[in-house]
This record gives C-alpha cells, sequence and structure tokens, in this order.
C-alpha cells in the first residue's frame, strides 16, 4: 500500500520546546510548594501526557488534586510565555513543504491541547503546510497517542496502511501500531536509544530532513 498520509508529532519531532515546557513545570509545581531544583533533569516529561508526569513527580495518583493544580500552574505559565520558549529543528519548514509538494497529506498528532499546539505552528509559520492540527483536550481527553490515532483516523476516514507516524518517542511508536500503522522514529528528540530500540519502529531517522529518503 502506498503512503499517502503522514501523521507527525510535535515536541521533540518538529520543534525543541525543552525551555517552555520544563520552565513552566517548575512554575507550576512551586506554585504549589514543590520546588524542584534547576539541576534535576525535567526533559522525560517531553511528550509523555503531562499530568501523569507532574503526578510521578508529586507521588501521587494522577487523579490527586494536587497534580490538577500543578497542571493548572504549568499552564498559566505556558499559555503566555512557555509556548513561544520553543525553536523548530533544522530543515523541518523545507521539508514540509517539500512533502506537501510531492502531495502527502499531513495531519499534526501530539497530546498537547490542541488550543496550544495550532499557536506554536501559526508563530513558526508551520500551520500551513497541515490538512488538520490534532491534539488533546484541555480536559485531558486524547493525551493517550493511542486514543488520538484512533481519533484522526475516524475523524478523516483515512485508511491506516496508507498512513505513517513520525515521533521521537515511544508513546509515538507504540500509539501508531495500536493502530495498524507503520512507523518513523526521529533520533535528535527526547526518545532515548533503548527506548526506541525496544519500541522498534519501521524506520529511525538522524534529521527531519532525511524522511524524504525513506519516503
Amino acid at each position: 500500500m502506498v503512503i499517502k498520509n503522514i501523521l507527525l508529532d510535535l515536541d521533540g519531532t518538529l520543534t525543541d520546546p525543552k525551555v517552555g515546557i520544563t520552565t513552566s513545570a517548575r512554575y507550576g509545581l512551586n506554585k504549589i510548594g514543590h520546588p524542584v531544583a534547576l539541576h534535576e533533569d525535567l526533559d522525560w516529561i517531553i511528550g509523555p501526557p503531562l499530568k501523569a508526569s507532574l503526578a510521578k513527580i508529586l507521588q501521587v495518583d494522577v487523579s490527586h488534586d494536587l497534580a490538577e493544580q500543578a497542571l493548572l500552574g504549568y499552564r498559566e505559565r505556558f499559555a503566555v510565555t512557555g509556548l513561544f520558549e520553543n525553536e523548530v529543528y533544522p530543515e523541518v519548514k523545507e521539508t514540509l513543504a517539500e512533502l506537501k509538494a510531492r502531495g502527502y497529506q499531513l495531519f499534526l498528532a501530539t497530546a498537547k491541547p490542541t488550543i496550544y499546539a495550532k499557536q506554536i505552528l501559526q508563530h513558526f509559520h508551520l500551520a500551513q503546510y497541515f490538512s488538520v492540527i490534532y491534539g488533546s483536550e484541555l480536559s485531558g481527553e486524547r493525551t493517550n497517542k493511542g486514543d488520538l490515532i484512533a481519533y484522526i483516523l475516524a475523524q478523516q476516514h483515512l485508511t491506516a496502511s496508507e498512513c505513517l507516524m513520525v515521533g521521537d518517542r515511544e508513546y509515538d511508536i507504540l500509539g501508531a501500531r495500536r493502530n495498524g500503522i507503520e512507523t518513523i522514529a526521529v533520533e535528535y528528540g527526547y526518545g532515548s536509544d533503548t527506548e526506541i530500540s525496544a519500541a522498534k519502529p519501521k524506520a529511525r531517522i538522524q534529521g527531519f530532513k532525511q524522511l524524504l529518503d525513506v519516503l
């Protein structure tokens, strides 16, 4: 089957959101009286559903009120400032333009709330390359990658065998596989070599532009 549709992750795949996410997470945690030292590595929270990561740091259940309060604090800073403390990876814009020119339909598939994802893509002039931008709801719905991908397939009436998912974490690979979609992992994002190897994507690329060669 020929690939016609490409689903793309955002954080760690198209843009490097490290500063905005980690600084906003520290802000939210600090606000509820749980400061995290600057030397403590928070890179691992980039990619997975954020509330679950905050709950893990707080050592509480994800449904606990503290996790919700930390998330609200995070959003307070992220929605205004953190969104744009972000940078586009090399050759992303040119590659997206080329993929679109070649006739592929591009869909964003991020665990980040849609409202933020749209603002980020518009800010960096990347929104024009996407047919539709899909993310999660602020309520937490569709933060699971598998659920999100199933939703995109249903909404767009896509055939799984004609789709490809590109992302940097195991969540992207496993979520796509759950829906019968092949995957390409980018190695420059936030998934470790061990994590990516264990998830077994169809292919791995060192730079976003290599996607053109793999296709």
